[in-house]
């Protein structure tokens, strides 16, 4: 196996792109964390801390914040943390760099591309060829990771020798690494779970209470399958960390940013209303639109997906739309 990593860049200085910094630098990686804000990665490297996504974590010295992509170019390592509406304009802007021939892309966005249908890591594929390509999915929380609590996540890679030089950068004792090789699965998983914890959050805005809940959360598992298969993932995958694991943990967790969501239109509040609030983005938006048009392009039957379009749209309220759920006719399981 070649030699480990030693230094690794995050492109995204959110929440999730700061947590996985403290990963790596636990495990003893050289870490530059890039942030396409000079004003935050500024008050960062002043207060050692990321007042806005992370607050009250302190951030190590040796962990480098900087709004400079051109030292992006060293890395040996570069995971990719944006906002998936971002990840095609930053990665057009990472392909003018000489990036290391050998500098391998981890794919840590989640979404489907609106029009194209794509996925993250196609994408990256497309603006940045010929680099070693994996992505990283599972249930895990920014909040939780960068406090040290227990973590399993898997990585997604065709390539065996890569896939172990990367769960050795990251396995700790409190962060567990499994490798896979169907990284469609993988990424689909951890796409299409964001709708449906919007559907758990409207769930609990309307008070309809557990069985209801756990109702829909299971119907969710077996819609995410159906659609995941037809775009090409594994069965076996949904069943795992990145499909129900990540599933549970965004549909019942209040750190779910597309739960509370949910949980919001619920409650009576208009989507503008709630985007405008939020810091961060509730990728469970847009990739409701993508994973609609992929669903009506390949014929799969998706009726939450279809229901929280309209909410999503405006042309239904959130009773209406869960109404139409429980009014469908009877059917096997």
């Amino acid at each position: 196996m070649k030699n480990a990593f030693t230094h690794a860049g995050i492109v995204g200085a959110g929440s999730w792109g700061t947590a996985l910094a403290l990963v790596l630098h636990r495990n003893g990686l050289h870490v530059t964390v890039w942030g396409n804000d000079a004003q935050a990665v500024s008050q960062i490297c002043a207060l050692r801390e990321n007042r806005p996504y992370l607050p009250r974590v302190p951030l190590p010295e040796a962990i480098v914040f900087t709004d400079d992509m051109d030292v992006l170019r060293s890395q040996d390592l570069l995971l990719l943390v944006t906002p998936s509406r971002a990840l095609r304009e930053v990665a057009a802007r990472l392909s003018t760099l000489p990036l290391k021939t050998d500098c391998v892309l981890l794919c840590c966005t989640k979404g489907v591309e609106r029009g194209s249908g794509l996925r993250m890591s196609e994408i990256l594929h497309e603006t940045l060829p010929g680099h070693p390509l994996a992505v990283l999915s599972g249930p895990s929380h920014a909040e939780e990771v960068a406090v040290g609590s227990p973590t399993a996540l898997v990585l997604g890679c065709s390539d065996d020798e890569l896939a172990a030089r990367l769960q050795a950068a990251f396995n700790h004792a409190l962060f567990r690494t499994y490798t896979s090789s169907d990284v469609t699965g993988i990424e689909l998983g951890g796409a299409l779970k964001n709708i449906y914890a919007i559907a758990a959050g409207v769930s609990d805005g309307l008070n309809l209470g557990d069985n209801t809940k756990a109702a829909l959360v299971t119907r969710s598992l077996a819609e995410l399958v159906r659609l995941g298969c037809a775009l090409g993932g594994q069965r076996e995958t949904f069943m795992g960390l990145s499909g129900i694991g990540d599933l549970m943990v965004t549909c019942f967790s209040q750190h779910s940013r597309n739960r509370s969501v949910g949980e919001r239109l619920g409650r009576g509040e208009s989507l503008g209303q709630i985007v405008s609030s939020m810091r961060m983005i509730a990728e469970g938006i847009p990739t409701t639109a993508s994973a609609h048009e992929c669903a009506r392009r390949l014929a799969v039957d998706t009726p939450i997906i279809d229901q929280i379009q309209h909410l999503l749209e405006g042309t239904l309220s959130p009773e209406a739309a869960m109404s139409a759920l429980l009014s469908r006719d009877p059917r096997r399981e």
